[in-house]
């Protein structure tokens, strides 16, 4: 493959080498999300091996989620200060790693470390800088191209639930993992197919005159009549390069509070709090519909397909969503979208209870998964809008961060809620609130960002006035 240019771009391709990020970082999307979802079906299987209760084993599956998420900052300053490929070949080794010792383990306490934390590293480090580099390669279809890439969550639990079923039965749940390793390994080719890419919006003034600066020193240094005092000489310039390079390598280690400038601005403070409660309600589905289902009668089968249809249908999701929202009609209202299908989630999984067949589980996967699907695709087109394409990289990282608490916390608690009850019923309630929640504190984030808006345009007009009084004196009295 050849080297990028150097050169930065004035716009986003919205295109050509793109549609290869796009590829990657769906197949990273298969192999990290669908993965991590499809370790539900492994749910009764480690319960009834090492003879835990529900909440114990359920500390396994929230462990890996709340690792992925609490570590995306580390992938992101890996990215940001290498490349987006070391970050997510780094990750594809550690995940896999991960899932390959798992299959050894002897205890529950082993797998949280080996399933839970070093394939949650892994996962951390490839998937939101795999994300992130698809908003540098797309503008106006943006959603569009999320959309698809992050259908490989969708299609991945589609696939993969019966199969990593057909696993564990045929190779036990010690075969399935093995496999499994292997199968993550391929994250790592898909981060040698993510080629970097500069834009001059991502370039402060200053580095671009320094780029300018240099250039023309290179030219003076083989000009030996160049005599102009108003540039710098040779040893003046290798001194500013030997500087650069040091503050470079300083940088290096040190992110700059800049690059978290967006964390103090109210709408997105309150975003990050909608956050914290879709986090700990769409946490509790994934992890507890195959034991409730099988819990209320249906086969093991069944509920693994449940888990499929819930991904197909995940897909048209993250597709149609994508395609509607970046369509001139609706491109404004992206967050009200997001809003609604979070409020929806919420509104199926209130129901859930109440639903104890095979016939009846499958409305709702369907539903649950399309919703699940289409703002989970809006999730970083709102994030940018919110923080900013130059910052979506960091916010995407400080996002997933904040999905880490719940989801550490949300199947363990929900497991202990049916521990508890002796049923279902309380944890999908709370899940279902908690989703409901999040819809209404975006609404307030929302509106929050527009009461900014018109203040800043209010300073701008009365600053602007005192010159325009002035300019008219002075042209009413002429010298």
């Amino acid at each position: 493959m050849p080297r990028h240019s150097k050169v930065p771009l004035m716009e986003a391709p919205d295109g050509g080498w793109g549609w290869m990020i796009v590829i990657s970082c769906f197949l990273v999307t298969v192999c990290t999300r669908a993965v991590s979802r499809c370790l539900s079906i492994f749910f009764v299987e480690f319960q009834n091996y090492f003879a835990q209760d529900y909440a114990m084993t359920a500390w396994i599956h929230s462990t890996v989620d709340c690792t992925t998420m609490v570590f995306a900052p580390v992938g992101s300053i890996i990215s940001n200060r290498y490349s987006t490929r070391v970050a997510v070949i780094l990750g594809g080794v550690l995940a896999s790693a991960g899932l390959i010792l798992s299959s050894f383990a002897t205890c529950l306490e082993y797998l949280y470390l080996s399933l839970g934390v070093l394939t949650g590293c892994g996962y951390a480090l490839a998937y939101s800088p795999a994300i992130s580099i698809v908003g540098k390669y797309f503008c106006k279809r943006k959603a569009m191209a999320y959309g698809l890439a992050m259908s490989g969550s969708g299609i991945g639990t589609f696939v993969l639930a019966p199969v990593v079923q057909l696993l564990i039965e045929q190779y036990s749940w010690r075969g399935a993992l093995l496999i499994l390793g292997g199968l993550v390994a391929n994250i790592c080719v898909c981060g040698a197919l993510l080629r970097p890419l500069t834009l001059t919006e991502d370039l402060p003034s200053s580095t671009i005159s320094n780029i300018a600066r240099r250039k023309i020193s290179e030219e003076c240094s083989y000009n030996t009549h160049c005599d102009d005092p108003q540039l710098p000489s040779p040893t003046a310039d290798s001194s500013f390069i030997r500087k650069e390079r040091c503050n470079k390598q300083f940088c290096s280690c040190c992110p700059s509070y800049k690059e978290y400038a967006f964390l103090l601005t109210p709408d997105f403070l309150v975003f990050g709090a909608s956050l914290l409660f879709l986090a700990y309600g769409c946490s509790t589905p994934f992890v507890h519909l195959v034991p409730y289902a099988v819990s209320s009668g249906v086969s093991q089968q069944q509920a693994a397909f449940l888990m499929s249809i819930l991904g197909i249908v995940d897909i048209v999701g993250n597709i149609s969503f994508g395609w509607l929202t970046d369509r001139r009609f609706l491109k404004k209202y992206r967050k009200y979208c997001y809003i609604l299908t979070i409020g929806l989630d919420g509104l199926c999984s209130l129901f859930i209870p109440i639903l104890r067949s095979f016939p009846l589980l499958v409305p709702y996967a369907v539903l649950y998964g399309y919703f699940d699907g289409a703002y989970v695709a809006l999730i970083p087109v709102v994030t940018s809008d919110i923080a900013g394409n130059a910052f979506l990289s960091t916010a995407l990282g400080i996002v997933y961060f904040i999905h880490g608490i719940p989801y550490l916390i949300g199947p363990p608690i929900a497991g202990w809620l049916v521990d508890t009850t002796a049923s279902y019923t309380a944890a999908f309630l709370v899940s279902g609130l908690s989703m409901i929640v999040s819809s209404m504190l975006v609404i307030s984030a929302d509106w929050i960002s527009k009461c900014r808006s018109s203040v800043d345009v209010q300073t701008a007009v009365i600053e602007s006035e005192p010159n325009v009084a002035s300019f008219q004196t002075a042209s009413l009295n002429p010298i």
